[in-house]
């Protein structure tokens, strides 16, 4: 029941890429409204979901669990119901949030209640909730939209979470472990929330409306404002570990410069990830007019490749371990760039384009394992929910900014909307994505640990 929450959670990072020219052509989105809906609730599920895991310490797993899954249900109704591109950014801002309090107390509720092996093995399932989601919220919301149910075009692909969200709520009451009293307050840094917030707001929304609304001035106040806002953050988060309350951001989980370097890999290769689901979706259907189920299927060889790369590091050498994070990295530059010739060369698509994917998949899936694996050896064990969320939170607003930035170039090289205007767009993107890359690899290899181990470090916020 708990992994069915962090499965359909999953799903909804990703499932919105491919309805974003549905919301174009049928909501009269336009292109950095539709980016708004995908990065909305990254943005919402990234500020949030530390606060969500302490929440849940203070006031009860279950209790914030049926709270997350009621509010994630309400706003997916919500959602499906937008009446215009404004009123569904808002909803799936609140879907989010809903997300960001339910899905900690997954991994919550496994370590408290399974012990020994039968903790190993919902841990594997958990592993597999992770993974799967990503290849079902692709092809899910390619079918979805693809089926235009009763003329219903893309509104299915939130529809589908109000039943499932109602029977999660009906089983948690029933099968969670009911919450007993804690007699703690919880540690809530809000005023550091709403200043994270804000400042990612004044960051992404700008570059994602600033194209098209020819960079106006509000768009360049807005960026500008985003320095101070970072600044107030920053001040805010010494200030309370000055005071010996606990910050949004624990500032000693990232003093060390392995975690520091780590962080900047990761949170780029992710940002490439993110920004290519949103861009790719585009490209296939509004560029080449092909339909969404095919865009759905244009990931699988990618996320396929991901999931075994975790496998492959367990029966690496352990002296060549520190190595894999910055080689994952190249990797992933290797099939940005593979997939930039074969555009160059005059190809659009086919089973080659999608296979080549596939090298980009195995790259972020070594990179990401070997980071993480390599962030959690050098902290000790009582750091081990603050680095967790550290490195979700990054991630997170890393895809966020991702989807902003590349995205919203993608958009402002696309112009006329051609075939010719968007391949030459995709390959402008994927040139940077190469680059990012490269500069990835080289911040691992700044970050590599000596001697890490990566066993059990399973990737928690890409595939």
């Amino acid at each position: 029941m708990l992994l069915a929450a962090q499965f359909v959670a999953n799903i909804d990072t990703a499932i919105a890429n491919i309805a974003a020219p549905a919301l174009q052509s049928e909501l009269g989105a336009s292109g950095g409204q539709a980016g708004l809906v995908v990065s909305g609730y990254v943005v919402a599920y990234a500020v949030l979901i530390i606060t969500g895991a302490r929440l849940g310490a203070s006031h009860g797993h279950r209790r914030i669990f049926v709270l997350g899954t009621g509010l994630f249900t309400a706003a997916s109704l919500a959602c499906a119901l937008a009446p215009d591109p404004v009123f569904l950014i808002v909803s799936r801002i609140l879907q989010g949030a809903g997300a960001a309090l339910m899905v900690p107390q997954v991994l919550s509720d496994i370590q408290q209640h399974f012990t020994g092996r039968e903790r190993v093995r919902a841990l594997g399932y958990y592993a597999l909730a992770l993974s799967t989601g990503a290849i079902a919220g692709q092809a899910l919301g390619g079918v979805l939209v693809a089926a235009d149910l009763f003329g219903t075009s893309w509104r299915p692909i939130f529809l589908v979470n109000v039943p499932v969200g109602l029977v999660l709520v009906w089983a948690a009451t029933r099968t969670m472990p009911r919450d007993g009293p804690t007699g703690d307050a919880a540690d809530v840094d809000l005023r550091g929330m709403a200043l994270l917030a804000v400042t990612v707001l004044l960051v992404v929304v700008p570059l994602l409306l600033g194209p098209e609304t020819g960079w106006s001035a509000w768009t360049w106040a807005s960026l500008v404002a985003g320095i101070p806002a970072a600044a107030a953050f920053r001040r805010s988060q010494r200030r309370r570990t000055t005071r010996g309350e606990r910050p949004l951001i624990a500032i000693d989980v990232v003093r060390s410069p392995v975690i520091r370097w780590s962080l900047v890999a990761h949170g780029a290769t992710t940002m490439t990830y993110v920004a290519l689901l949103f861009v790719l979706a585009l490209y296939l259907q509004e560029g080449l007019a092909r339909g969404p189920a095919y865009a759905g299927s244009a990931m699988v060889a990618w996320v396929g490749a991901f999931g075994i790369a975790g496998p492959l590091l367990t029966r690496i050498p352990a002296r060549t371990l520190p190595s894999m994070s910055a080689l994952g990295c190249v990797v992933l530059a290797v099939g940005y760039a593979s997939v930039l010739l074969y555009l160059i060369a005059g190809n659009r698509t086919g089973p080659a384009l999608f296979l080549l994917l596939g090298i980009g998949g195995l790259g972020l899936g070594i990179s990401s394992n070997a980071l993480i694996g390599q962030m959690t050896s050098v902290l000790p064990g009582r750091h081990a929910a603050d680095l967790s969320g550290v490195i979700s939170t990054n991630a997170q607003l890393c895809g966020a900014l991702g989807v902003a930035v590349f995205g919203g170039g993608y958009l402002f090289l696309n112009g006329p909307g051609s075939a010719e205007s968007a391949a030459r767009a995709l390959q402008a993107v994927l040139a940077a994505f190469v680059v990012t890359s490269l500069l990835s690899a080289f911040a691992a290899y700044r970050g590599r640990a000596p001697g890490h181990g990566a066993h059990g470090a399973g990737p928690r916020t890409s595939g």
